[in-house]
């Protein structure tokens, strides 16, 4: 059998709701791959190419499956990487071209139970792509990713552009830097899944696992703390994170310590994933305001689905 559970049924006719619009609207994507790739974590691949050819790194998705009232509530999942080729994971193509959309998943929760079991050749519903993305990242010669959990899933898209191996959106863009890092941290080693996305588009992996089972015994502030000898110069680092909340934490505490500059993709439970019922606010901090400077900084709510998920990591109040 081959790796990609492929779907036999034929591509849906012109008549039927099509990924066609730039305006995120809800839509009916077939499932064309779906495979387990890590310890309760799966790869699923929809054939929508209006988020294929138009979402940015670090840009979302809200799906929902069809006909069911439990869950009722749609679910976001980062894009992960998209496509022109049904299966496979070596025909990419410019984004005009591209048609499927890949997204990474741990089963948690009664969406992501249900969702393992569906397969091949069955329709989700899906809206995006959504969220602003990873587009204030600056040039600078090393851009060090750091991933905690299901957090690379965030990250690939951008590795890949950052190292000049893909484009995404419209117009597509290119901002190739000097180096690309990864580090992973995960409980133990059954919690990777496809690294080799990452090291066969050049960015130079480093895993961390609490348990020892792969690569540094340890956190992914271990990781950070390998390379330290290599932050001599923050002004040409950055750092772009995603994962739980206490890991994104202690990055953002670390690399303002050595004034590094970071951004972090939030992850926040959403209901609809375009602004309209503010369940997935995070506390921002306001643009300095010239009042005392013993005054505590201000802040406000902003919405991860519309103003996020990512942010300047020392804007959060975490």
């Amino acid at each position: 059998m081959h790796l990609w559970e492929t779907a036999t049924r034929p591509v849906p006719s012109p008549a039927e709701p099509a990924c066609n619009d730039s305006t995120p609207r809800y839509l009916t994507a077939r499932i064309v791959a779906h495979r387990q790739i890590a310890a309760a974590t799966f790869r699923i691949r929809l054939d929508c190419p209006e988020i294929a050819t138009q979402a940015l790194p670090g840009q979302f998705a809200m799906l929902r499956i069809p006909d069911r009232l439990d869950p009722l509530l749609a679910r976001p999942l980062a894009v992960y990487d998209s496509f022109s080729a049904p299966e496979g994971d070596a025909v990419q193509g410019p984004p005009s071209q591209r048609r499927y959309v890949d997204f990474v998943y741990v089963v948690h929760g009664k969406f992501t139970t249900a969702l393992k079991e569906i397969p091949a050749g069955e329709n989700l519903i899906v809206w995006g792509p959504l969220g602003n993305g990873f587009v204030a990242i600056p040039a600078v010669e090393h851009l060090v990713l750091v991933a905690g959990g299901i957090g690379q899933t965030a990250l690939l898209a951008l590795g890949k552009e950052q190292c000049g191996r893909a484009s995404y959106g419209l117009p597509p863009r290119s901002r190739p830097t000097s180096r690309v890092t990864l580090c992973w941290g995960a409980r133990t080693a059954a919690a990777f899944g496809d690294v080799a996305d990452f090291s066969q588009a050049g960015i130079d992996v480093h895993l961390a696992t609490l348990d020892g089972s792969a690569g540094q015994q340890g956190t992914v502030i271990d990781l950070l703390n390998t390379l330290e000898p290599d932050w001599n110069s923050p002004e040409s680092r950055h750092v772009a994170c995603c994962g739980p909340e206490g890991m994104m934490e202690a990055v953002a505490a670390w690399t303002a310590g050595r004034r590094i500059g970071c951004h972090v993709s939030l992850e926040a439970p959403m209901a609809c994933g375009i602004g309209i019922c503010f369940t997935c606010v995070a506390r921002v901090r306001e643009a300095a305001s010239g009042a005392s400077p013993d005054e505590p900084p201000a802040w406000d709510y902003r919405r991860t689905c519309v103003e996020g998920p990512i942010f300047s990591a020392a804007s959060i109040e975490w």
